[in-house]
């Protein structure tokens, strides 16, 4: 018989040893800081949903950048608020935009720290949407043509990294040809693969300001029951050149990330998505669970599923509590 012989608690039996035979780590180069810019100076206004998250002018978003550089995180992705929206988002591909100009600052006073850009539009148009509305529904192949835009824009500020999140069929293989037409071939796309119609998504849209005037956007982004149509979103976008995918959110769907670990030979991240993060704050501030314990316990999920890299609003705390 097994027992006595075979004892697994022999390798738990003291931290050293725990850590010895551990086979997930969380290290700072595993995060990416997600950040919302706004027009203006000066400004850190607090998302009352997100506790430690802010809207920043480009100023102050230099300071978390520089913070980031500092404590080795891997990069961060910026989000847009721009002070004018419309019908036709034309803030997201403006090369004077929000997003473009602290891509530029950042480049100019944060050398070193990798800049990846979300490229939406929900963000800039004015009933809050993907794309552009036609018969009350968002045209999937108009709308290409203002992502296509918009990443040349990031590229040509300097954006490390584009990374589509609308959902619409064909984006990558248009923001790859995009790309290379516009002298930048060597600058990758981290799709959102596999981003799910959720429920979680409720405080980034207070963050983000982008809650849609009207219906939802079921019609694009993925149905929860689904992980075939998952697996085929990330083939696609494969094929039509993306250079990593990623699952969003991460904790509900660490079978996705699972899966896409095993299928495709590309790096895959984990987007830990607003409404994850401010449950376990609010959990928290409750003092019904150890905020610490628990934040990393979730991103060690994230990795152990597969992630190779997670957006995270923890990314700084993390960092600070394993640099």
């Amino acid at each position: 018989m097994p027992f006595p012989i075979h004892r697994p608690r022999r390798l738990r039996s003291s931290e050293p040893m725990r850590r010895l035979v551990r086979e997930t780590s969380l290290e700072p180069t595993d995060f990416i800081l997600p950040l919302f810019a706004v027009e203006g100076e000066g400004v850190r206004k607090e998302i009352s949903s997100m506790p430690g998250n802010h809207q920043l002018s480009i100023d102050e978003l230099l300071k978390e950048c520089a913070e980031c550089r500092e404590l080795g995180i891997g990069g961060v992705i910026l989000f847009g608020i721009p002070a004018h929206k419309d019908e036709e988002a034309t803030g997201g591909y403006d090369p004077e935009g929000i997003v473009q100009r602290a891509v530029r600052a950042i480049k100019q006073e944060v050398p070193g720290l990798l800049v990846m850009t979300d490229v939406c539009n929900c963000e800039y148009t004015s009933h809050g949407h993907c794309g552009k509305i036609i018969d009350g529904d968002v045209d999937n192949d108009i709308t290409l043509n203002w992502l296509a835009a918009a990443a040349v824009s990031h590229a040509q500020a300097g954006a490390d990294i584009v990374a589509p999140s609308d959902m619409m069929d064909g984006r990558v293989g248009a923001i790859r040809t995009a790309l290379d037409s516009a002298g930048f071939p060597k600058v990758p796309i981290l799709s959102y693969a596999a981003k799910y119609a959720s429920g979680f998504y409720g405080p980034f849209r207070e963050a983000a300001e982008s809650a849609p005037a009207f219906g939802d956007r079921r019609s694009y982004q993925m149905d929860p029951p689904n992980w075939r149509e998952a697996l085929r979103e990330m083939e696609l976008d494969l094929e039509e050149g993306a250079d990593m995918l990623m699952v969003k959110p991460a904790l509900p769907y660490l079978d996705i990330i699972r899966q896409a670990r095993d299928r495709f030979d590309v790096p895959i991240a984990a987007y830990q998505v607003s409404g994850e993060f401010s449950m376990i704050m609010a959990a928290a501030r409750n003092g019904w669970i150890d905020q610490d314990r628990i934040m990393l316990e979730t991103l060690l999920c994230c990795r152990r599923a597969g992630a190779d890299f997670i957006l995270t609003y923890f990314a700084r705390d993390a960092a600070r509590l394993i640099g």
